[in-house]
């Protein structure tokens, strides 16, 4: 009996080794081809995705300075910080969004995982996330913010921000296979939620001002307010991230996944007669 079971097992795990091989392939080829897409005939190349945010923080400084920075010590800093984390978030899952239906000309040649295609744009999004980190450590420069032991913490909260964007996708991108209208509605929705998080405000105008407890607390439950704070906390205010903000941002990436995983097993059998 034992050497049925260990058998089994045998002849189990070196397919699921191929197939897990076969995927990690996969998805470097569509990220390479992504880098290589993006930045084709581009004189600046890479450098964009460094310039890029720094200009935004240029003309958000200008611009919010004096209405919403109430106080804050190196607001640029505080804006960059804000922008690069959601930008993340926001071009991650409006590239997932449509990867079942740009894959739709693989998805009816070639026998593979559909689960990579939104794995593959937030893997990519993470590229872009690097070089913008690279802006991030000028503008510290420039404030003479220097880093602490706190940014040992930026892996655990790119992990967690990671998982929470492959869930959102998984979850839109097998909607927008069904429904189209889902990639208007998530354009809408994007913006909507950029107001709502502190990126160019402080949460601290909330309680100043008098806001009902009800905003408040959508603000915090905001998954994306969790994921601004972390990344504030650890490089601007040299601090490591509070349980509250660790256990929120950690709630939200399992409950994202676990979603994603439940509405794409449902839906991908069907992708084939939609796409």
């Amino acid at each position: 009996m034992a050497d049925t079971a260990t058998t089994s097992s045998a002849s189990v795990s070196p397919y699921a080794k191929t197939e897990r091989d076969k995927n990690r392939f996969i998805l470097k080829q569509l990220v390479t081809k992504d880098f290589k897409l993006k930045y084709r005939r581009s004189v600046l190349g890479v450098v964009w995705s460094v310039l890029n945010p720094l200009l935004m923080m240029v003309v958000m400084s200008i611009v919010f300075s004096f209405l919403f920075s109430n106080g804050i010590e190196n607001f640029p800093l505080y804006l960059i910080l804000g922008n690069i984390t959601f930008s993340f978030m926001s071009d991650s899952t409006s590239a997932a969004l449509t990867s079942f239906l740009d894959a739709a000309p693989l998805l009816k040649k070639v026998k593979i995982s559909r689960f990579v295609f939104p794995v593959q744009k937030v893997l990519f999004a993470l590229v872009n996330f690097a070089f913008s980190l690279v802006a991030v450590a000028i503008v510290m420069l420039w404030f003479r913010v220097m880093p602490t032991w706190h940014l040992i913490w930026l892996p655990v909260c790119l992990a967690l921000l990671i998982v929470f964007c492959i869930g959102i996708g998984l979850v839109i991108g097998s909607l927008a296979v069904f429904f189209r209208d889902v990639i208007h509605l998530w354009s809408v929705i994007l913006t909507a939620w950029t107001y709502l998080t502190p990126l160019f405000w402080d949460f601290q105008l909330l309680i100043d001002k008098g806001a009902p407890l009800w905003v408040i607390g959508i603000v915090k439950a905001n998954p994306m307010y969790g994921f601004v704070t972390f990344m504030r906390d650890i490089f601007l205010w040299n601090q490591s991230p509070s349980p509250e903000i660790i256990a929120l941002c950690a709630i939200w990436s399992l409950a994202m996944l676990a979603l994603g995983i439940i509405v794409f097993r449902k839906t991908q059998h069907k992708f084939i007669l939609y796409v």
